[in-house]
């Protein structure tokens, strides 16, 4: 494909993982709940959202497998090995979505036939590497974007504000999200350094689809 597809699919990609990621916090909040035995009792009462949100993690996983491959694309005349170190990075946060789906499932089952006693234990362990599986996913995630990122800068393939604010959001979210998973910051803290990723990201997805990326030439 030509760099001008590459940088509309890449576009689209961008737009289309944060609007199924946020449909997928919506289709989940009704489920959350303090006590292994209470999200239990909603996952149970609420399975057709689980399953649902399982069905939208397998379309974000092929989401971002198609996006890495796109700003793959874009980027690796501006230096190839960068470009597959973050298409590596992106490429491993495809595969831990893909893993996260196998813990809902699991929740979903004990949630819907189990033995009560026993299945609390196993659903506790469950919650805790669903939310362990999160956090790596991100860092994966934010790994890649900031080499992506750099590249994008480097190249001067978009704006250079757009490009900065892009490195900067990357590499707060690099940093922050490992010390989350030892906890070390808060997860309020973690949420509030997904702000300036969104400001980057929203803005990126339309200018690539619109405007697509310069030349690298």
């Amino acid at each position: 494909m030509t760099r001008r597809t590459n940088a509309g699919v890449a576009g689209f990609a961008f737009l289309f993982y944060i609007a199924v990621g946020i449909t997928q916090l919506v289709l989940s909040s009704p489920t959350r709940a303090e006590g292994t035995a209470a999200r239990l009792g909603l996952i149970a009462q609420h399975a057709w959202r689980i399953r649902t949100n399982i069905v939208l993690s397998l379309v974000i996983c092929v989401t971002a497998v198609v996006l890495a491959t796109a700003l793959y694309a874009i980027t690796r005349d501006e230096d190839r090995d960068l470009a597959v170190l973050a298409l590596a990075f992106r490429l491993g946060e495809g595969l831990l979505i893909a893993f996260g789906m196998l813990t809902s499932l699991g929740l979903l089952w004990l949630a819907t036939d189990q033995d009560a006693v026993q299945a609390t234990t196993l659903a506790e362990l469950l919650m805790q590497i669903q939310g362990w599986n999160v956090t790596l996913t991100a860092t994966l995630f934010a790994l890649g974007s900031t080499v992506f990122s750099w590249l994008l800068l480097r190249g001067r393939m978009i704006p250079v504000g757009l490009a900065w604010l892009g490195v900067v959001a990357s590499v707060l979210l690099a940093v922050g999200l490992p010390l989350r998973l030892v906890d070390v910051v808060s997860g309020s803290v973690t949420q509030l350094l997904w702000l300036p990723m969104a400001a980057f990201e929203i803005p990126l997805g339309f200018w690539l689809m619109l405007r697509g990326v310069r030349s690298t030439d």
